[in-house]
């Protein structure tokens, strides 16, 4: 069983659509939002535009 996020959906879901918009940016999101590593952020969810 893996552990809970300590991120909220809807910011977990703002973040992924950052990253749609301010493509190639998992880095560059990540740090703006204070997420630990960009890895977090890619196991979020793929932005929109990929789903």
């Amino acid at each position: 069983m893996s552990r809970p996020s300590p991120y909220p959906a809807e910011f977990r879901e703002r973040a992924v659509q950052m990253v749609a918009e301010v493509r190639p940016g998992y880095a560059a999101v990540a740090r703006k939002l204070g997420i630990g590593t960009a890895e977090t952020l890619r196991k979020m969810g793929p932005p929109e535009s990929d789903r």
